[in-house]
């Protein structure tokens, strides 16, 4: 499963604007407690044992406040209704807050190579780190790989991608902890040059993952389509509809986590307007019951048998 996967659609349940921004909230404060309490460790354990490595993770904790801080401004105006300046909603908030999340993260993986750029370049001066480093380390590494397996159970529970993305972010954070860990362990042994070695990695990691969530979530504010396996879901729960011949040209954009459609469903030529009125309203009833699909706009085209002259 990639960062973005959701179970599918027809094997869980739909939740409503209110209860995912309840699954979100309760969540995101749980990772505020968490990055709260280890920041201050990581931080000041780091200053004490003199490890660069500790306090680069302790400030790539801190950045998590930031970034839950971001989710939970974004939950709260996501859920608003619809109004006459914003008539699909106000969805988009969580592809703003997933690229802001985005720019948080690759600001301090570069801040934190920088950082540890200048280490490097006069390795004499790297201390060696006491060993209580390592233990705060390993306390990081194990609450944040928990903080991560919930947050992610969670969002894919709700289908948000901005809790996929905070949950990614707390993955990342238990990748550096592991990194920070080795590299105390090298400066234990003997190597001091492996703190800032570590550092620079944690520091890599952070921009990567900074830019892909960026750029994953500048795409969708440029109405990118739904996945491929998805269009084809909504396609087949469109052709099932009673009445509905056949189905084309099939548009979607993202709106958040939910999905704007436009499709073009063929039906009988030969039924009243009103009928095929009953049948398009059938059919979009059954594509919102069935997919987060926030409104689906559909075209309809009179189908006439092989006999007549229209061409199927």
């Amino acid at each position: 499963m990639n960062n973005t996967d959701f179970p599918d659609e027809h094997d869980s349940p739909q939740y409503s604007a209110a209860e995912r921004a309840k699954a979100t909230s309760r969540s995101t404060w749980t990772s505020v407690a968490v990055n709260i309490c280890l920041s201050v460790f990581q931080i000041t354990i780091g200053i004490i044992s003199k490890s660069q490595g500790l306090i680069a993770d302790g400030i790539h904790s801190l950045s998590d406040l930031v970034a839950d801080f971001v989710v939970l401004f974004a939950s709260h105006h996501s859920k608003k209704d619809a109004d006459e300046d914003h008539p699909y909603g106000h969805h988009r908030f969580e592809n703003g807050a997933s690229l802001a999340l985005g720019l948080i993260l690759l600001a301090v993986g570069v801040g934190m190579l920088w950082s540890a750029f200048l280490k490097l370049q006069s390795p004499e001066t790297v201390p060696h780190v006491h060993q209580i480093a390592l233990w705060i380390a390993a306390l990081a590494l194990v609450s944040k790989e928990l903080l991560f397996r919930y947050m992610l159970a969670v969002a894919q529970r709700v289908k948000s991608s901005m809790l996929v993305a905070n949950a990614w972010h707390a993955r990342s954070d238990a990748a550096s902890s592991f990194v920070v860990a080795l590299g105390i362990i090298g400066n234990l042994a003997g190597y001091p040059i492996l703190d800032p070695i570590a550092a620079s990695i944690v520091g890599f990691m952070v921009a990567k993952m900074g830019w892909e969530f960026g750029w994953e979530a500048l795409n969708d504010l440029m109405d990118r389509a739904a996945d491929d396996e998805e269009v084809q879901a909504i396609r087949l729960t469109l052709q099932e509809t009673p009445g509905v011949i056949g189905v084309h040209d099939v548009n979607t954009r993202k709106m958040g986590d939910m999905i704007v459609v436009d499709a073009h469903i063929e039906v009988d030529g030969d039924i009243t307007v009103e009928e095929g009125h009953d049948i398009a309203v059938e059919a979009r009833k059954r594509v919102m019951q069935h997919h987060r699909v926030l409104n689906l706009m559909t075209h309809i085209d009179p189908w006439k048998r092989p006999d007549g002259d229209h061409d199927v």
